[in-house]
C-alpha cells in the first residue's frame, strides 16, 4: 500500500546515506588526518586487507565534516536527523557529527546494507564513551542484528562463534574462523538467538573470562537453547579474550580449544563445582543439591541420568542417591512453577496498580497489555507501522493512550521517539511511563506487539459486549416493567368495567319492577 511504499523509500534513502557515510569514513582512514587511527588499527593486528574487508574507517575530529559531505550529496537535514549520524543542537537546532575522532566499524545487515556504525574513541576522554553505537533508527535495530553476520553466514563451518566485541570477531576472521559474530553493544537477546538459528544449528559461546563475561554467558545460554541451538562454551585460559589469545598462541591452539569446548551443561556444572570444597561434607551436600537443581531442568530422563552419574562420581555418592535428588528437585521445581502460575492467575488488580495514588487503572488486564505496547514501540519505534489503525481511544487508560498518540504522531513526522519528547504530562506521570520500559523485558518483535494489541482490544471488546448485554437486560427489564404497568392498568380498567357492568345489570331489573308496581297502583 501507499504507506508501505513511502516507508520503503525512506529506508532506501537511509541505506544509500549510510553507504555514502561508510565510504567517507573509509577514505578518511587512508587520508593524512586518519594517520593516528590507521596506526592504531595496524597496531591491533588489522592489515589493510582486513580494513577493506570490514569497511573500517575513521570519523575526523571535526564538528560537521560528515554533515557537509552528505548535504552536498543531496541529503536533506530531515534525512540526516533520521539517520542517527548527527546530533542536534538544543540552542539553535544546528546539526553536528555524532561520531568524531573515532575508528569506525560499519554495521552491515545480512542483505549487505550498511545500517549503522560503532565507533571506538581514539583519544582518551573520561567524559566520552570508549565505544559509541548508532541509535536505533528506521533501518537499525541492535536487538535484531549481529556484527559480522553478513560474512559469517557464508561460512563452510557447521557452527558459529558468538563473542562480545567487534575486535574479537574481526580477529577470529583474520585467523581463519570466518564464522564469528558479535552483539552490538548490548546483551544477547532472543531476537539474536532466533537470527543465529537461521544460519546454523551450533553455537560456540566465547565471552570474557571475568565475572561480568561469565554472567553474560549464563544469561545467553537459555535464550540460545530456547531458539533450538546446540550450545558449547569455550573458556579461555591465559588470555582475557579471543583477540589476545590468538595473538599469543595462534590459530592451531585455538582450534584445539574449540574441539575441547564443553557443552552448556558441562560448563554450568563446572561453574557449580568451583563454588564448593568437596573435601568438606557440608560443601559436598550443597554441591549435590545445586547440581540437582540444574539437572532437573534437562529434558529427557536419559540426559538427566547421564549427567547425574557424572555428578555422583565427582561427589562420591551412588547414582541411585543422585537420581533421587534430581527427582526431588524436579518435584520442587514443578511445585514452584505451579505456585508461581497460581499467583499470576490469582494476583489481585491492586498489586499491579501504579504506585502513584493519582494514577489508576480501571481495566487492569487491558492496561497491562497497553503498557507492553508502549514499552515495545519505545524500544523499537519501527513497530508502530505494525500497529494498524490502533488509536488512543482504544486504550482503557487515557494516560497510556495519550502517550501512544504522541509517539505515533512523531513517528509519522519522522521525528525522534523516546520518553523525553512527550509533552503535557506531569512529573508523576512521566515517572510512571519511564517505569514501564523497565518492567517489560520480553521479546521485542511484531508478534509480541500484535498479541498485546489483540489482548487489550479483545478484552475491551468483551467489556463493551458485556456492558451492552447488561444495558439490554436492563432495557428489557424496564420495558417489561412498562409493559407490566400497562397490563396492570389494562387489568384495572377491565376490572372497573366489569364492576360497572355488574352494577348496571343489578340496577336495571329493579327499576323495571318499580315501574311495574307503580303502574299497577295507579292503573
Amino acid at each position: 500500500d501507499e504507506q508501505y511504499q513511502s516507508r520503503y523509500r525512506q529506508q532506501e534513502r537511509l541505506w544509500a546515506l549510510h553507504k555514502e557515510a561508510a565510504r567517507f569514513f573509509h577514505s578518511k582512514l587512508l587520508a593524512p588526518e586518519g594517520e593516528a587511527a590507521l596506526h592504531y588499527a595496524l597496531g591491533r593486528g588489522m592489515p589493510k586487507s582486513t580494513l577493506i574487508r570490514f569497511g573500517i574507517g575513521y570519523a575526523p575530529d571535526s564538528w560537521s565534516s560528515l554533515v557537509d559531505v552528505l548535504r552536498k550529496k543531496g541529503y536533506t537535514d530531515e534525512e540526516l536527523r533520521s539517520s542517527g549520524l548527527v546530533t542536534v543542537s538544543k540552542k539553535n537546532g544546528n546539526l553536528f557529527d555524532r561520531f568524531r575522532d573515532r575508528l569506525m566499524f560499519p554495521i552491515i545487515d545480512v542483505r549487505g546494507n550498511v545500517i549503522g556504525f560503532g565507533g571506538r574513541i581514539m583519544k582518551k576522554d573520561d567524559n566520552a564513551a570508549k565505544y559509541l553505537n548508532s541509535p536505533e533508527t528506521l533501518i537499525f535495530n541492535k536487538r535484531k542484528n549481529l556484527f559480522g553476520l553478513n560474512i559469517a553466514k557464508k561460512t563452510k563451518l557447521d557452527y558459529m562463534i558468538l563473542v562480545e566485541g567487534y575486535m574479537d570477531a574481526i580477529a577470529l576472521h583474520q585467523y581463519g574462523f570466518d564464522c564469528a559474530v558479535a552483539s552490538l553493544g548490548t546483551s544477547l537477546t532472543e531476537e539474536h538467538a532466533v537470527l543465529l538459528n537461521r544460519y546454523t544449528e551450533n553455537v560456540v559461546l566465547i565471552y570474557d573470562g571475568d565475572e561480568a563475561g561469565q554472567r553474560a554467558a549464563r544469561r545467553a545460554i537459555p535464550m540460545l537453547e530456547k531458539a533450538g541451538l546446540n550450545i558449547k562454551v569455550l573458556q579461555l585460559k591465559d588470555a582475557k579474550d579471543p583477540d589476545e589469545y590468538l595473538k599469543k598462541f595462534g590459530a592451531d591452539k585455538f582450534k584445539n580449544l574449540l574441539n575441547e569446548s564443553s557443552n552448556r551443561v558441562e560448563y554450568q556444572l563446572n561453574g557449580i563445582r568451583k563454588k564448593y570444597d568437596l573435601n568438606e561434607d557440608e560443601q559436598r551436600v550443597k554441591f549435590i543439591h545445586e547440581a540437582a537443581e540444574l539437572l532437573c531442568t534437562l529434558p529427557g530422563a536419559a540426559k538427566r541420568e547421564v549427567y547425574g552419574s557424572r555428578v555422583a562420581e565427582v561427589a562420591k555418592i551412588s547414582t541411585d542417591v543422585m537420581k533421587k535428588e534430581i527427582e526431588r528437585a524436579r518435584i520442587r521445581l514443578q511445585k514452584r512453577e505451579k505456585k508461581k502460575q497460581e499467583q499470576i492467575d490469582l494476583s489481585p488488580a491492586r498489586n499491579h496498580q501504579p504506585q502513584s495514588r493519582n494514577i489508576r487503572y480501571d481495566n487492569m488486564k487491558s492496561a497491562m497489555a497497553e503498557e507492553t505496547v508502549l514499552a515495545l514501540i519505545l524500544k523499537e519505534p519501527a513497530l508502530i507501522s505494525q500497529a494498524g489503525d490502533l488509536n488512543r481511544f482504544e486504550f482503557s487508560s487515557s494516560l497510556l493512550g495519550n502517550a501512544f498518540s504522541q509517539l505515533v504522531d512523531r513517528y509519522h513526522r519522522h521525528l525522534e521517539i523516546n520518553l523525553a519528547v512527550l509533552e503535557d504530562f506531569s512529573s508523576e506521570e512521566m515517572s510512571h511511563l519511564a517505569g514501564i520500559t523497565l518492567r517489560h523485558d520480553g521479546p521485542v518483535n511484531e508478534t509480541a506487539l500484535k498479541d498485546c494489541i489483540a489482548n487489550f482490544v479483545e478484552h475491551r471488546y468483551d467489556v463493551v459486549v458485556r456492558r451492552t448485554q447488561y444495558e439490554l437486560r436492563k432495557a428489557e427489564e424496564r420495558a417489561n416493567q412498562i409493559e407490566k404497568s400497562h397490563l396492570a392498568e389494562k387489568q384495572v380498567r377491565k376490572e372497573e368495567q366489569r364492576k360497572a357492568t355488574t352494577l348496571s345489570c343489578a340496577v336495571a331489573p329493579n327499576a323495571s319492577i318499580r315501574e311495574t308496581k307503580s303502574k299497577n297502583v295507579y292503573s
